[in-house]
């Protein structure tokens, strides 16, 4: 029961208790002593009777602070699930409030984490676990170390590198120390470089690249724009079947240029458009893991971002189409 809830400011409940309180205490003396009663039970019964309604309505004022305290030492054990009720609106409310986002975040920080151990020790059992099984097959003479074994040896330890890459460039992301070095691209070349380098991986997809006007040219961080291609041409070529396409398009936008990388895979289900963004989500249209990090499209978003830019998983008919959006207008050493 908070009766004083409505009132916006700790000082105007303060004033009311107080004044409530001179009231109760004045007007009990003088209506027993109207009534004959003896002052020496009218004092005892005022005093009683003002307690009373100081307790009653003090105590919806502090019960938000008793609730934190006691949340705060259920989070000091690792549980952050409980919330307070944060029902008033005066400074104590707004306390509440807050206390509630910062254990949701705490509750967030502390999913990821649990997830981050889960899925980094996923992904590095895999390639480890092969890399040491063919290992033992060539130590023990099981296997002879002809090129094939070896080129499988070092796909594997690729995979590690990639995954570390991937590892260190989020650290940046979270340490906050990377900036741009802006510089005028010419985005036909730039592209047609990035799809060369795709193509090595071994992937059996084709590349179309397609710049309208050819001579685009876009203001951007070369090495971080050369991540966030990289990231989603890696993520086209991996969820195409055999022998299909991936599209690179790029346009001028409203703001900027429009980058548009598409597959003819299996699609992004619509409820994991925003998913796909967060690390280490590897969810793919048939809900499958597609052999990815799940780290690619987080580290395209913070390059995206980082360029003060966006990007999204884009509408079509068949496969996958992701569009980032870069703006035009980026200043010189834009820190991130």
């Amino acid at each position: 029961m908070r009766p004083l809830d409505r009132l916006g400011s700790i000082k105007t409940k303060l004033g009311v208790l107080v004044a409530v309180t001179v009231a109760v205490a004045a007007v009990l003396p003088l209506a027993g002593s109207r009534l004959g009663l003896d002052p020496l039970l009218t004092v005892p019964a005022t005093v009683a009777v003002a307690l009373l309604v100081t307790q009653l309505l003090a105590r919806g004022m502090t019960s938000p602070l008793r609730e934190m305290t006691a949340a705060a030492r259920t989070m000091a054990t690792g549980d952050y699930s409980r919330r307070v009720t944060a029902s008033s609106r005066d400074e104590v409310g707004e306390l509440a409030r807050a206390f509630n986002t910062m254990a949701a975040d705490l509750e967030a920080v502390d999913r990821q984490r649990r997830d981050l151990v889960a899925n980094v020790s996923h992904e590095l059992r895999t390639p480890v676990t092969a890399l040491r099984a063919l290992l033992e097959n060539l130590a023990d003479g099981v296997v002879d170390p002809d090129p094939e074994q070896l080129r499988t040896a070092l796909e594997q330890t690729e995979r590690l590198g990639h995954l570390v890459s991937d590892l260190l460039d989020l650290s940046r992301v979270d340490a906050g120390i990377s900036a741009l070095d802006a510089q005028p691209i010419e985005v036909r070349p730039f592209l047609d470089d990035a799809v060369r380098e795709a193509a090595l991986t071994g992937q059996p997809v084709r590349f179309a690249v397609s710049v309208e006007p050819s001579d685009l040219v876009v203001r951007a961080d070369r090495a971080r724009l050369h991540q966030l291609v990289a990231n989603l041409l890696d993520n086209a070529a991996r969820h195409s079947p055999d022998q299909g396409a991936v599209h690179v398009q790029a346009r001028p936008g409203e703001r900027g240029m429009v980058l548009e990388v598409s597959d003819e895979g299996p699609g992004i289900d619509p409820t994991q458009r925003t998913a796909v963004f967060e690390r280490f989500t590897t969810g793919t249209g048939a809900g499958q893991h597609d052999g990815g990090t799940g780290l690619g499209l987080a580290i395209a978003r913070w390059v995206t971002d980082l360029h003060g830019g966006s990007i999204e998983v884009a509408d079509t008919t068949t496969g996958c189409r992701i569009r980032a959006c870069l703006p035009e207008n980026l200043p010189e050493g834009t820190p991130a």
